[in-house]
């Protein structure tokens, strides 16, 4: 990254300093800086930062004590003492993520840099508690003793992404009257009896976007919308950079945006985009759907059914983009799911093909783009949550 757009990202990661913690934002400052953008000597970090030479190098000091940081090789040739680049230390911080799905649940354990160390999946007809917080406790305990005694030191939190209010969708999942006691689930308190480690929860569609954003093509746009296809589809945000949960953290929330429906009126684009339309066709073929929700994913049995989805499911997320065009200015839209590479290329491909179709005087509607993360975007999204509400900005 050349060293004026280095200043920018820096600028707007300082903003809103305040006396009251700053040695935590500096801190906080500096990680980021290296995050985003490889090892950097601390002259590079104080030019760009606006923090003093002095202030740098007691803080890279005080990191390095840490083993937040390792010292590179020294940059020689120019004039003065050779600099050396600090850059982070990936087993410096690991956390859990686990995705609780309509149809599956995944478990991850991640390093700073965002490498998966360890995974499993579970599926199920639709999760109840108890079988998802067994899974959480086993599975972590499984994942541990992969682990050096070093980095089960360094484990610093478990993230949780899934849907809001999941007890909602009971009649679509085919489950019975008792999956409604979700509403009475303290997350908070059930994975305390689990472990002493911090919680942090996010809606699923947030945390595939911040997965998208951190590891995937995220950064290579300012403004963006994000849609992930799983079940039920979901979104994110981000916007000057950012990740946006918004005021209710429910930013990004597409699947309430209504899309035409077939023979006339309208319905939600989570009715018309998700994968549980798909679902229902295959078993209405007499086929098992377990192949959907299993990985790695095959889906070649199901290529009859996948077609008529893949032309809907396009169709109502150009429908969606052009709504969100009119509202926001973003360049791109990002689409990616729990499926196979090649069929969110067709269904980017057909929604591109529906959007140039449209209506779309007096806007630039958002291009549709294919995501790069993948279906495990969601479980990577809540590994990121402990890591990035401890150490670097969002």
């Amino acid at each position: 990254m050349h060293t004026q757009e280095i200043g920018q990202e820096i600028r707007k990661l300082s903003d809103g300093a305040n006396q009251i913690g700053v040695r935590a934002h500096n801190e906080r400052l500096i990680l980021s800086m290296i995050q985003r953008h490889g090892a950097l000597p601390g002259s590079d970090i104080a030019k760009h930062s606006g923090l003093s030479a002095q202030t740098v190098s007691n803080i890279l000091r005080k990191l390095e004590a840490e083993e937040f940081l390792l010292r590179r090789e020294p940059t020689r040739g120019r004039v003065g003492k050779p600099s050396v680049p600090m850059a982070l230390n990936p087993d410096a911080a690991l956390s859990y993520g686990l995705k609780i799905g309509r149809r599956s649940a995944d478990l991850v354990v991640m390093n700073l840099m965002g490498d998966v160390l360890g995974s499993s999946q579970t599926t199920y007809p639709y999760p109840m508690p108890a079988e998802i917080f067994a899974y959480l406790e086993s599975g972590m305990a499984d994942l541990a003793h992969k682990l050096s005694p070093y980095q089960r030191e360094r484990l610093c939190g478990i993230g949780i992404a899934a849907p809001s209010e999941i007890w909602s969708w009971t009649d679509v999942l085919g489950a019975p009257i008792d999956f409604s006691i979700w509403a009475e689930i303290n997350v908070q308190q059930e994975v305390a009896k689990l472990s002493d480690l911090p919680l942090f929860t996010e809606n699923d569609g947030t945390a595939a976007c911040r997965a998208e954003h951190v590891f995937g093509r995220g950064r290579e746009f300012a403004d963006y919308a994000y849609f992930f296809i799983g079940s039920f589809i979901g979104g994110g945000l981000v916007l000057n950079s950012s990740v946006t949960v918004g005021a209710q953290n429910n930013a990004g929330a597409f699947g309430s945006l209504r899309v035409p429906a077939p023979g006339g009126g309208e319905l939600p684009l989570i009715d018309a985009a998700s994968l549980h339309p798909l679902e229902a066709a295959i078993a209405e073929d007499g086929l098992d759907t377990t192949a959907l929700w299993t990985q790695p994913q095959d889906w070649r049995a199901f290529e009859r059914q996948i077609d008529p989805w893949v032309a809907r499911t396009g169709d109502a997320l150009a429908h969606a983009i052009r709504s969100i065009g009119s509202v926001l200015d973003f360049e791109v839209a990002l689409i990616d799911g729990a499926m196979p590479p090649d069929v969110r290329a067709r269904v980017v491909a057909r929604s591109r093909q529906a959007l140039d179709r449209l209506d779309t005087r007096g806007m630039l509607p958002p291009r549709p783009e294919e995501a790069r993360v993948g279906a495990n975007a969601r479980a990577l999204g809540a590994g990121c949550a402990p890591i990035y509400a401890q150490y670097f900005f969002q």
